[in-house]
């Protein structure tokens, strides 16, 4: 895209430390495609891996961000014969070329969305063996039969980031975490058990005391996928005096999970929103203390979309309704 930008003097009143924004007031040449090439030169900090990834020679490379740093009138880069290395004010220049390219990028999403006839919602969920956002969304295809849902199964960490530059809509877990772009509400209290073998000793048990999770090895998920969740676990085993055994070895999904409980190799700890039905594990709730996990609606910060808005209304009354926020008679 060859479209020129006009560039506020904020931005670049700030990347050259001055006071003033008059700064950058003439700086009306730059062109998308040079944000985008000094952002792929700045995630390789190499000419050769930068200029394959942008599909285009090395010297026109080199020579478009030559011409940035002219217009810019800084120096974004530190060159030698055997290192690429941003500068000052390449480093803080990077932050705001990220933002600008992905601003630009919701918009054209947008405009691509609204030429269409039928509106689309994108919606990240944890796991697909959860049963909340499946009501909730149920609930908002009722109210809205011509809406286009698209599910993604994505942890919680990648839901925040897509949500902030716009590739997905609504997301759904454990809030904890989430960054100022990101706004949510809690809509579930979520009472938290441990799925076992059917032939397993705490099978048995109407309820499982947490301290007994000290004899058994417990299974965790990916560290990058669902760190929310396993410091949940890790920090309520602490609060009974014990850091939990953990199973070698980590699963994508619900289903793989229940897989290696059903073979009696470790215990899950789950809320009762993802309770399998299998004749093999069953649920029992976790006691001494009773644990309750907080589900959150997430949506972009400033979001102003009305089927954004039905998913948020739609789950609240859900919530409502259900009792979600609500402790459980099961783990008393």
């Amino acid at each position: 895209m060859d479209t020129a930008i006009w560039t506020n003097g904020l931005m670049l009143g700030r990347l050259a430390g001055a006071e003033s924004p008059t700064v950058a007031s003439e700086v009306e040449g730059m062109e998308f495609r040079q944000l985008r090439y000094f952002v792929t030169l700045a995630e390789e900090l190499h000419f050769g891996r930068a200029a394959a990834r942008e599909h285009i020679v090395q010297s026109a490379l080199s020579q478009q961000l030559a011409r940035l740093e002219r217009e810019l009138g800084v120096l974004l880069l530190e060159r030698t014969t055997h290192h690429v290395r941003l500068t000052r004010a390449g480093s803080a220049f990077l932050v705001e070329a990220r933002q600008i390219l992905a601003h630009a990028s919701r918009a054209a999403i947008t405009a691509q969305r609204a030429a269409v006839s039928a509106p689309t919602l994108r919606v990240g969920i944890v796991d697909a063996g959860y049963d909340s956002m499946p009501q909730i969304l149920q609930q908002v295809q009722q109210r809205h039969p011509d809406l286009e849902i698209h599910q993604v199964e994505v942890g919680v960490p990648e839901q925040f980031k897509l949500l902030a530059d716009g590739r997905l809509d609504v997301g759904f877990g454990r809030a904890s975490l989430a960054p100022a772009e990101v706004d949510f509400e809690l809509v579930r209290l979520d009472p938290l058990g441990v799925l076992v073998a059917r032939e397993h000793r705490f099978a048995a048990l109407p309820r499982v005391p947490v301290p007994a999770l000290a004899t058994v090895p417990v299974l965790l998920g990916e560290e990058e996928r669902a760190p929310e969740f396993n410091h949940f676990v890790v920090e309520l085993c602490r609060s009974v005096g014990f850091l939990p055994t953990v199973h070698r070895g980590t699963v994508e999904s619900i289903r793989a999970a229940v897989d290696l409980v059903a073979q009696g190799r470790c215990v899950l700890c789950a809320p009762e929103s993802c309770v399998s039905t299998t004749h093999d594990i069953v649920w029992r709730p976790l006691t001494t203390p009773t644990s309750l996990y907080p589900w959150s609606v997430l949506w972009r910060a400033g979001e102003r979309s009305e089927y954004v808005r039905a998913v948020i209304v739609g789950a609240r009354a859900l919530s409502q309704d259900l009792g979600w926020l609500q402790p459980s008679d099961r783990t008393t």
